[in-house]
């Protein structure tokens, strides 16, 4: 009897151990699934973004960034594109759903989806192949060649590729149904240019007119000293084809890299009297119209970063998807998003890793047509 009357005792206190086990088990479980990212109740209210650089990769001013709206006239449903950027240009992840609000004539929509897409891309490629000193033209050869295959590594297999070389004329290398592996043994074998003229505008206005046929997401890189020697085109008149084109321009330009490398090898003389400042600004300038960036690195040994910043602004959007509640279906239609804390309707709290605020901003055009804006 003793002994079982001293099993009984020890029931309740085994029972409370192995509560207080699973309590402490759950509470580290929890702990773990917040720690790796799992979604908890602050996650709305407040969204957390990793670190970035305070400065923008790109020069000068960023252009009008080309958003899309689909409407399907059998569903009523709308279909959005957006970028969200912090102040320096870069794409804000991590929004949630509930942290959308859409507003179409005023009123907010019901949203169904949120997604992010990162799709293939056709990339039109234009490289200054041309110049008038032999000096400049073999240091020339050496840096369009570096840049052109650091792109080669950053786009992705599914990505297409076109490539032109200019100098006093227009030459295609490749076209977009070139593969990856082609492509890398050109740029490894482009050699030194010919003495020639450099007919920037002239080249551009042509490449820009060959990717007006190209579907789906595009943009049209440009690898220039921006330099014009001997063009029938003015710079206004590229500059006018770049704002009227539907593929933005990422330049990349070789003006400081190329005036370093002149310096340094004592070739300054044989090229003349350049302005690099005013071929440096007009480049930012044509990116700009074009709605793409312009970037002027020291040199070409390590473009990476130039190219992922590309890459993200050109493919990575926000894809929302709402049933509209408007009924006429043959007048422009308004058209605004708000990043929101869906607990107290006000604005969103976005943080970097150290809890500094962050300021997002929604790119979207303002309003849309549903009879032009059809799947």
């Amino acid at each position: 009897m003793r002994l079982i009357t001293n099993a009984n005792n020890c029931r309740f206190p085994l029972l409370t151990l192995l509560l207080l086990f699973i309590s402490i088990s759950g509470a580290k479980i929890s702990q773990s699934q917040e720690s790796a990212g799992q979604p908890n109740s602050n996650q709305a209210e407040q969204i957390r973004v990793p670190n970035r650089s305070p400065n923008a990769l790109f020069q000068g001013k960023q252009g009008k960034q080309k958003t899309e709206i689909h409407f399907d006239p059998a569903s009523n449903m709308v279909t959005m594109k957006l970028l969200v950027q912090d102040s320096s240009g870069y794409f804000i992840p991590n929004i949630r759903r509930e942290n959308f609000a859409v507003y179409e004539n005023g009123v907010r929509q019901q949203i169904d989806t949120v997604e992010i897409e990162h799709p293939a891309v056709s990339l039109g490629l234009l490289i200054e192949f041309g110049g008038r000193a032999p000096g400049f033209n073999r240091l020339l050869g050496e840096q369009v060649s570096s840049a052109s295959r650091q792109l080669l590594e950053e786009a992705g297999h599914e990505d297409k590729i076109a490539v032109w070389k200019y100098s006093d004329k227009v030459e295609k290398l490749a076209d977009f149904s070139t593969t990856h592996d082609t492509l890398e043994t050109l740029f490894y074998s482009l050699g030194t240019p010919e003495v020639s003229e450099t007919n920037l505008y002239d080249a551009l206005i042509f490449s820009l007119d060959q990717m007006r046929g190209v579907t789906g997401r595009k943009a049209l890189i440009l690898i220039s000293s921006g330099i014009d020697t001997f063009s029938k085109a003015t710079y206004q008149d590229a500059l006018k084809a770049a704002g009227e084109s539907d593929s933005p321009i990422y330049a990349i330009s070789l003006t400081r890299s190329l005036r370093n490398l002149l310096d340094l090898h004592d070739l300054t003389a044989s090229v003349g009297r350049i302005d690099w400042d005013k071929a440096d600004k007009e480049l930012q300038n044509i990116a700009m119209v074009s709605g793409g960036r312009a970037y002027t690195p020291q040199n070409t040994l390590n473009l990476s970063s130039i190219y992922d910043d590309v890459m993200e602004n050109l493919k990575t959007r926000y894809v929302i998807t709402y049933r509209s509640s408007t009924k006429d279906v043959t007048s422009p239609r308004t058209v605004r998003v708000e990043l929101v804390n869906p607990k107290t309707g006000g604005s969103l709290r976005i943080v970097d890793a150290a809890g500094k605020a962050v300021h997002a901003s929604v790119v979207l055009q303002s309003s849309y047509l549903p009879t032009a804006s059809g799947k």
